[in-house]
């Protein structure tokens, strides 16, 4: 095993690089304890290092992960690894307040989860003068057209720590709420999002909310913004395969990788060319199956290397990529273009050219997007877990409460 974390080998090639971790930060301990338990005993010494290297309680500000990615269903985790712990404490907050409802004490659960969370990444947020060490939490899922309801959630998320940065769906209506909380200083991450002309939606809402700012003389010293491509959700959860397949297009696991680095790479160099203060997160990456009977490997962040970017990185994802560590050389490759007749063949699926083109879907067009749709149902489900996690708690309590009469 190398000393160095495949992650440190990706941002040593491009210092601007922003390794992320996607989670919850309450969870990286239990992580790192459970990959060592099955790790060979010849590389155990050699991961604790890295373990530490990519984050230290003891000391956050010096290692690698410089920010946070986390929601609903992220948080779900944490009640699964702690569950006891959270069992007692909302046991506390329903006795402090008899009368909550289930989704109040949902919202309340998951603000303190985001509070301490952000607690752990102050440390990286102060030292670089807030440029870094943000956390993204995520406006319930359930509401992503509902502008009232997010503008309001994402208000109170936004208290809980001046390192919250808000997650805002790519729906038509969050695009609206972007440019509003921009235009209040408030920190934003695009989530939900899958192509180009959401990527620009949000580019745009974020510019004309910082002139607004400008304007009123908002505090811009603790803002930042950053948009997020889901990339493999695009290619595995929308019509890309099944558009292929009515056009008689047969695609293979390069094809549908390319489409996603296709879309990222145009959106990356138009936000840099026309200088927009937005940055470019990627997510949802994946550890293909061996592409072009060459070997396993994750173009999502081979074919980024080297790219002014965000890779967030969810625990899966980073154990799939310690793996195949052996497999993987990072260089810069964020400027070469995809192959010319991959692009060619793509450009003929009516779901890629309109993720590939600029104006290719409308603002009513977000909302049915089937990438978008179907990650909303996921994340929505997973918050459902999160509500029946502590009504629970509730209807034990009030069950006791009652016996006892």
């Amino acid at each position: 095993m190398r000393e160095r974390h495949v992650l440190e080998r990706l941002a040593e090639v491009n210092p601007q690089a922003e390794i992320w971790w996607d989670s919850s930060p309450l969870v990286y301990q239990s992580w790192a304890e459970e990959v060592l338990k099955g790790a060979k005993e010849e590389d155990k010494e050699i991961m604790e290092r890295q373990f530490n290297r990519l984050y230290n309680s003891k000391k956050p500000e010096e290692t690698l992960f410089r920010g946070v990615t986390t929601n609903p269903p992220l948080c779900l985790n944490v009640f699964k690894i702690q569950g006891d712990y959270w069992a007692k404490f909302v046991d506390r907050l329903i006795e402090e307040d008899p009368e909550i409802d289930k989704e109040g004490l949902f919202w309340m659960t998951y603000k303190e989860i985001v509070k301490r969370g952000a607690e752990m990444y102050l440390g990286v947020f102060e030292r670089s003068n807030y440029k870094y060490g943000y956390i993204s939490a995520q406006v319930d899922p359930r509401e992503i057209h509902n502008e009232e309801k997010m503008l309001h959630q994402a208000k109170e998320l936004a208290k809980m720590s001046p390192n919250v940065m808000v997650k805002i769906p790519g729906s038509k209506e969050g695009y609206r709420i972007i440019k509003v909380l921009t235009s209040m200083g408030i920190p934003t991450n695009n989530t939900l999002a899958f192509t180009l002309p959401q990527f620009l939606a949000c580019a745009n809402a974020v510019r004309d909310g910082l002139e607004i700012a400008k304007k009123n003389g908002v505090d811009l010293k603790k803002w930042r913004s950053v948009i997020t491509d889901m990339t493999a959700r695009y290619g595995d959860l929308g019509d890309l395969k099944k558009e292929a397949q009515e056009r008689g297009i047969e695609l293979s696991e390069a094809d549908v990788r390319w489409a996603e680095i296709a879309i990222f790479k145009k959106a990356y160099r138009i936000v840099k060319e026309r200088n927009y203060p937005s940055k470019m997160l990627i997510c949802s990456m994946r550890v293909s199956p061996p592409i072009d009977g060459k070997r396993i490997a994750s173009w999502h962040v081979e074919k980024l290397a080297g790219a002014d970017i965000v890779y967030t990185c969810p625990p899966p994802y980073i154990k799939g990529l310690m793996e195949i560590d052996d497999n993987i050389e990072f260089r810069n490759q964020i400027d070469e273009e995809p192959p010319r007749e991959i692009l060619n063949r793509l450009l003929q699926i009516p779901y890629f050219e309109k993720a590939y083109t600029e104006d290719g879907l409308t603002a009513e067009e977000f909302n049915t997007h089937s990438a978008l749709l179907a990650t909303a149902e996921e994340f929505s489900n997973a918050t459902r877990g999160m509500v029946e996690f502590v009504n629970k708690r509730l209807e034990e309590k009030r069950k006791a409460k009652w016996s006892s009469r």
